[in-house]
C-alpha cells in the first residue's frame, strides 16, 4: 500500500510546503549563478527514471562552459568554480529536483538517477534499482554517497528496493539532513563528483556439476 500510494502522498506532503518555503532562497541562488557563471541557471539532463524511462532532471548549474582550443568542454574539475563547489558541498544545487518530485518523475527517497549510458552497463541485479522512482537521496547517499564504490552504491540501491517502507524513508530523510550539515561524501578524490561507471567486473561462471554416477 505504501509503495503504491503512500510514498507519493509523503512526497507531496513534504515537497509542496518545501517549495513554498524555499522559493526566496532558490531565487537568490539563481541570481548569484546568473552573475557568477553567466546565462543558463538550470542544468537539464536526460536521466533514466522508473523502469529506465528517461525524464529531464533539473539542478542548479555549478560549472562554466569553458572549452579548449578545439572547442571541447574542459574536464569537470576545471570547470567547477568555487561557488559551484559550495553549491555542491551544501547540496543546494539539488533544490530544483524538488520540481521533478512534484511532477512525479522522482521521489524524495530512492536510488539516485545516473546517466543514460549506464543502462547497458548494469548487471541484472544492479538494474533492479530502476524498479522504483529515482530519488533526491537514498540508502547509498547516507552510507557514503560518492566516497564508496559503484558496486556498494548499487547494493544499497537494491537493498532499498527490497526493503522500501514508510519508516525507512523517514529514517533516510532524517539522516540525510545530518549528512548535508556535515558535508560528507561529496566527491571522490580527483573528481568533481565520482568517476565514470564502466560496468562491474563479471562474476566468474559457476563450475559445472560433475556428471551423475549411474546407480545401476
Amino acid at each position: 500500500m505504501y509503495r503504491r500510494y503512500g510514498k507519493r502522498l509523503l512526497d507531496l506532503a513534504i515537497v509542496i510546503p518545501a517549495l513554498i518555503t524555499l522559493a526566496p532562497l532558490m531565487a537568490i541562488i539563481a541570481l548569484l549563478i546568473r552573475i557568477k557563471l553567466g546565462p543558463g541557471v538550470i542544468f537539464r539532463q536526460r536521466r533514466p527514471g522508473l523502469h529506465g524511462r528517461p525524464f529531464m532532471m533539473l539542478k542548479f548549474r555549478t560549472m562554466t562552459d569553458a572549452r579548449d582550443a578545439q572547442g571541447r568542454l574542459l574536464p569537470d574539475e576545471q570547470r567547477l568554480t568555487p561557488f559551484g563547489r559550495f553549491l555542491r558541498s551544501t547540496s543546494l544545487d539539488e533544490l530544483p529536483e524538488l520540481f521533478c518530485v512534484l511532477r512525479g518523475d522522482m521521489s524524495l527517497v530512492g536510488p539516485r538517477p545516473l546517466l543514460m549510458q549506464y543502462l547497458d552497463r548494469y548487471t541484472p541485479e544492479q538494474r533492479r534499482r530502476h524498479e522504483v522512482l529515482p530519488g533526491i537521496t537514498g540508502l547509498a547517499q547516507i552510507n557514503g554517497r560518492n566516497a564508496i564504490s559503484w558496486e556498494a552504491k548499487f547494493a544499497y540501491d537494491v537493498q532499498y528496493v527490497n526493503q522500501l517502507s514508510f519508516w525507512l524513508d523517514l529514517k533516510i530523510l532524517a539522516i540525510t539532513i545530518w549528512k548535508v550539515i556535515r558535508r560528507e561524501g561529496i566527491s571522490q578524490p580527483g573528481h568533481a563528483t565520482a568517476e565514470e561507471f564502466r560496468g562491474s567486473p563479471l562474476q566468474p561462471p559457476l563450475p559445472k556439476p560433475p556428471p551423475a554416477v549411474s546407480s545401476d
